[in-house]
């Protein structure tokens, strides 16, 4: 075939060849009126794009946002506009939401927690068991040397900041550390992202008491109004535009829980002997994070295996 320079002459050749494939096809070519009637609005959707009004007040944990203060107020805008038109963000942790909070909603309660902290797990990670590039892990991102220090085991084969319940109980702690060191739960919330020492340093070098007066670098500036944001929107999605169906939602799948105090060599054997295979099994259990289980000290580990029929 011969190679035709000019950009005009690839227009006609193919404009051309459009016309023969209609021709041989039965296709018809548009005329401009059936062209103009494909295209208008009312028959394609509205996609136009609006501003939202903010709630007429806020708060996190029950202390109050002053959205009176224009600063404040600037910022609370930016999250929920950020997070209304990031859509399939919005859908997919709505759709999360219902498979998981309700096991982290049980243990803030018996924590002493405020339920609002859950939604600073679906910042941090989304609801999934992530890594950063700086090694936070899980749905709550704790540093390895934090999660030892709240009593997790974190090493190369077993990794408890990826088991949901531990890890919430151990961000638990954490918190109330923070509450009592600062004073206020929206500070707790902002040390979470900045460390307790991070923001004890701020307080007393810009001489201030509130999150809410403090200049701070743009992720920890940014981090509670972000909270705020997901906190309305998943509280009421479709006041937002997100419209889910109870069939669209994501749920936990049963399980039931299988005590280990021994060594395991070949995990693949083991979830085979229990009906599932390698796969499911680290779904359910995704802090064993090798092939087999070293338990050399005879630990009691609780291995979850998902009741029969719901993988079939």
């Amino acid at each position: 075939m011969k190679k035709i320079l000019l950009g005009a002459g690839i227009v006609v050749v193919l404009l051309l060849a459009v016309s023969a494939v209609q021709q041989n096809s039965g296709l018809q070519e548009l005329t401009p009126m059936e062209t103009t009637e494909l295209k208008d609005p009312s028959r394609v959707g509205d996609y136009s794009v609006y501003a939202l009004d903010l709630p007429k007040s806020l708060d996190f944990a029950g202390e109050p946002v002053p959205l009176h203060n224009p600063d404040i107020k600037e910022r609370a805008d930016r999250e929920f506009l950020v997070n209304t038109y990031w859509q399939s963000n919005g859908i997919m942790l709505v759709k999360k939401s219902k498979k998981y909070f309700p096991i982290i909603e049980a243990i803030l309660a018996e924590e002493g927690i405020p339920d609002d902290f859950k939604y600073l797990a679906v910042i941090e990670s989304g609801l999934d068991n992530v890594k950063s590039p700086a090694g936070a892990s899980g749905f709550w991102q704790i540093m390895t040397a934090t999660g030892k220090e709240l009593d997790l085991e974190v090493n190369s084969n077993v990794d408890e900041r990826y088991h949901l319940e531990k890890a919430t109980r151990a961000a638990c702690k954490y918190l109330k550390d923070s509450k009592e060191r600062m004073g206020t739960w929206t500070l707790a919330a902002a040390a979470y992202n900045a460390g307790n020492a991070g923001i004890n340093r701020e307080l007393e070098r810009q001489q201030a008491t509130s999150y809410y007066d403090l200049l701070l670098g743009q992720e920890t500036g940014r981090y509670v109004f972000r909270i705020l944001a997901l906190k309305e929107i998943l509280k009421n999605p479709e006041s937002f535009g997100f419209n889910i169906e109870p069939e669209h939602y994501y749920y936990q799948v049963p399980t039931k829980k299988i005590l280990v105090d021994y060594e395991i060599d070949d995990l693949a054997a083991f979830a085979k002997a229990n009906s599932i295979n390698y796969k499911i099994l680290k779904i359910h259990n995704p802090w064993l994070r090798e092939n087999k289980l070293n338990n050399k000290s005879g630990k009691l580990y609780e291995i979850e295996i998902p009741e029969n029929g719901y993988y079939d």
